[in-house]
């Protein structure tokens, strides 16, 4: 119910260190994954600011108070020792949504590691690819060629197997994170609100009638009634309920694992009728034309 009452309790705390070994995991990133890595150390940035804001609110708070003291003021030390109460709760609300922000932030993270873990497969594609049509070129004869349309068969279907997992998770988690994201921003609002419209009610308890030099003010008497503005605004905060549009999703209707399959379905049953079992030959003339739908990337 008083700021100056809280300045031994917080005088202990530091500041969280964000810093660590992964603010250099962007420069190792593969290339499917490098956007959304950029993505996420920026969002880190954020998020330390809105930290930073929720502290400096604080120090603003302090310095509100004990400015308040100094006057000597009756009114003006009781209202802005109330009024830095009001301030400091709000600053907690940036600490709050910064915390929220990081859920987000590691959802995003599912995706990121699903595009890192889906390139080595492209890169084996687009290798042996790449060998095939070297062969060709200078030892059209070869009979390495069998082989190694043999490997393009698999690394084809494993390239398929990756990139439906891949985009099974994008969707899931990019709606899953923004789900935590907005519902953070919306409760941040919200409960900032709530604070601000009882810290205007303070501002009423003071008195700001012109009084001519040699008069005295009249009394200060509505400590009591400023004190029940922050019960109220307490009130306010513990029965705040989030009243949010739902995020539908299929997740639990759809078995992820059945969805995306393994590299041992797709050789046995093919795509789109091409039996990735058969003689290379046959399957690699398909492959060729692009017409087997597991050459989608």
């Amino acid at each position: 119910m008083s700021f100056r009452n809280r300045r031994d309790r917080d005088s202990g705390s530091s500041n969280r260190h964000r810093f660590s070994i992964a603010t250099f995991r962007g420069l190792q990133q593969p290339e499917l994954s490098k956007r959304l890595s950029k993505l996420i150390k920026t969002e880190n940035s954020a998020i330390g600011a809105y930290e930073a804001a929720g502290r400096e609110r604080g120090s603003i708070a302090a310095q509100l108070s004990e400015w308040g003291e100094s006057t000597e003021d009756d009114t003006i030390s009781d209202i802005s020792d109330k009024l830095g109460v009001m301030l400091s709760e709000i600053g907690e609300q940036e600490d709050s949504f910064a915390q929220n922000l990081e859920d987000y932030r590691g959802v995003l993270k599912h995706i990121r590691n699903m595009e890192a873990s889906v390139q080595p497969s492209r890169d084996q594609r687009q290798k042996v690819t790449d060998e095939i049509a070297k062969l060709k070129y200078k030892e059209p004869t070869s009979t390495r060629i069998v082989t190694l349309e043999h490997e393009l068969v698999r690394a084809e279907a494993q390239n398929l197997v990756a990139e439906a997992q891949l985009s099974n998770t994008t969707r899931t988690k990019l709606k899953e994170a923004f789900d935590i994201h907005t519902a953070a921003v919306i409760e941040r609002a919200e409960k900032q609100i709530i604070l601000a419209r009882h810290a205007r009610r303070l501002l009423n308890f003071i008195d700001d009638t012109p009084v001519v030099p040699g008069d005295a003010r009249q009394a200060y008497d509505h400590e009591l009634e400023a004190r029940q503005v922050l019960e109220d605004a307490e009130a306010d905060l513990r029965a705040w309920q989030p009243s949010l549009d739902p995020i539908l999703s299929s997740e639990s209707q759809v078995d992820a694992q059945g969805v995306n399959g393994d590299t041992e379905s797709v050789l046995t049953n093919g795509v789109n009728g091409v039996d990735l079992t058969g003689p290379p030959d046959d399957v690699a003339s398909e492959i060729e034309r692009g017409e087997p739908a597991v050459l989608a990337s």
